[in-house]
């Protein structure tokens, strides 16, 4: 089907009606959800499944010589070793993610920067998940502070210089989709600035 931007503005498509939701599931990261919901034009009903997740932030952080600071950490997930980008949920007293961000750098790295840049957000996968990821740029890190880590976390710290970084990226040796979200919105941020 060939559409053009202006088409797509606004939505061609009905949204479905929720008329029941249920907590199937309740952890301390997510919650599982069942919805009854109806597509009333379509004469369609069904119950489908989310995972209620608080949002997240994800840092490209580059320190004082442009070089990018990354984490090494196992998860659980894929059950793999993963170099990625320092990241971690927004904490529910956090008036803005921003405040989440410095946290998760200062935490997960040692790192610290007063020269932050929001880069935009993400919905993480809004076939089942209902959050975002808010993506930053932190300039100018400094190691300042010693790691502390969440309790079930081990993290190695890693700088590598941007165009090497860039380069895992694009080979997929850097594969986590956040990350990638992150570098696009990265690289979209340094157009509009050229």
């Amino acid at each position: 089907m060939n559409t053009d931007k202006k088409q797509i503005k606004s939505s061609t498509i009905e949204k479905w009606v929720v008329s029941e939701r249920q907590k199937l599931l309740d952890t301390p990261v997510f919650n599982i959800l069942s919805h009854r919901s109806t597509l009333e034009a379509a004469g369609k009903s069904g119950t489908f499944y989310t995972i209620d997740a608080p949002d997240w932030v994800n840092i490209i952080a580059l320190t004082t010589d442009q070089k990018v600071i990354l984490v090494e950490q196992y998860r659980f997930g894929n059950e793999q070793i993963s170099l990625e980008i320092p990241g971690g949920m927004v904490d529910k007293g956090d008036p803005d993610p921003i405040e989440s961000a410095k946290r998760e750098l200062a935490e997960e790295t040692g790192y610290s920067t007063k020269k932050w840049t929001k880069l935009g957000k993400v919905a993480v996968n809004p076939a089942i998940f209902t959050n975002y990821c808010h993506l930053y740029l932190a300039e100018d890190c400094t190691l300042k502070y010693e790691q502390a880590p969440d309790e079930h976390e081990i993290i190695h710290v890693h700088t590598i210089q941007l165009p090497e970084f860039m380069q895992m990226v694009k080979t997929g040796e850097i594969d986590h989709s956040l990350v990638v979200a992150a570098v696009s919105q990265y690289i979209l941020w340094k157009m509009d600035k050229s």
